[in-house]
């Protein structure tokens, strides 16, 4: 059988407890760079009847998933499928599936990070004094704080456990919610909330989910974090925010087009601090992720399919 991976860049699979699995159980397509465009990402995949997604920056759209009509099974390492076209998959008779919660630990502890690097301002503390200055300032303690969550999924569940137990005063809402965690209205969640951190996923429903309304309704002392993905925040309502002194700062892992390109606004910004969607990197994440996505795969092709976002009617092989 063939296994396309189209898109493994940079490099992660070959030094992968998984790889050798991979070579040994199918016949591979493997491509080491990033397809660039639709046809080149089509014809990467070729006959293949399965396809491992490492990167999410290759988009499987209605044009090239009928330009695969062998595909059977799209294995995505990840949990977001926003780079998906989940009718066309449906159309096309493709199964999807992720890997969900591999990563929460990871993403929880860098949004944490970026937390404590916007409300101490460690980028700016530390590039004064490598340049000889010796700044003083008021920063931000964070116990006894609220921090309100949107988004209550394995990573926002995991954030929450980080900020209760640095003693912030943690309020959520969620979009799916259920009795173990009390819900708190939106409103009233951007007006309590002294940092404001999402864990949703990307959908048409979601797509600037914060915007200048919920910006108007925060406190000017509040931080902002989105190790989610950069479309739920309406850009230049944030840029403006910031800007204005609406908001006072923001942790960044995720933008609305990456990587970010040169001089964006965002980068001129002092009170933000910004990570190349690298929350979700660790030897510890990237190894279960991979697992679990080639687990994925094998459980599909022996008729037991786990993690399904979206099943299909076709044949297993």
């Amino acid at each position: 059988m063939l296994i396309a991976v189209p898109d493994d860049a940079p490099p992660v699979l070959p030094g992968s407890p998984v790889w050798p699995e991979l070579q040994a159980r199918a016949e591979l397509a493997y491509f080491d760079t990033l397809p660039g465009s639709e046809a080149r990402l089509a014809a990467r995949i070729g006959t293949a009847e399965v396809v491992l997604n490492i990167r999410s920056s290759s988009r499987f759209t209605d044009r090239v998933l009928a330009a695969c009509p062998a595909l059977r099974l799209l294995s995505l390492w990840g949990t977001g499928t926003d780079h998906v076209d989940l009718a066309a998959a449906v159309l096309h008779g493709i199964a999807i599936t992720n890997t969900p919660g591999v990563a929460a630990v990871s993403i929880a502890e860098h949004t944490l990070a970026l937390l404590f690097a916007v409300a101490r301002h460690i980028p700016r503390l530390d590039a004064a004094v490598r340049a000889a200055e010796w700044p003083r300032g008021q920063l931000t303690e964070l116990r006894g704080k609220t921090c309100g969550i949107i988004g209550l999924g394995a990573i926002g569940r995991e954030f929450a456990r980080l900020a209760s137990a640095i003693g912030m005063r943690v309020l959520a809402w969620t979009m799916h919610p259920t009795p173990a965690f009390p819900q708190t209205p939106l409103d009233e969640l951007y007006r309590s909330s002294d940092v404001l951190s999402l864990h949703l996923r990307l959908s048409e429903e979601t797509r600037s989910f914060v915007g200048a309304r919920e910006f108007a309704l925060m406190k000017p002392t509040a931080i902002l974090l989105n190790t989610a993905r950069g479309a739920l925040v309406d850009e230049p309502a944030l840029l403006e925010a910031l800007s204005s002194g609406r908001l006072a700062g923001a942790g960044l892992d995720v933008f609305s087009i990456e990587p970010l390109p040169l001089n964006q606004p965002l980068t001129a910004l002092p009170n933000v601090v910004l990570t190349p969607h690298c929350a979700g990197i660790t030897p510890e994440a990237l190894h279960a992720g991979l697992r679990l996505a080639v687990d994925n795969i094998w459980a599909w092709l022996a008729g037991r399919p786990q993690n399904v976002v979206l099943p299909n009617s076709g044949p297993h092989f």
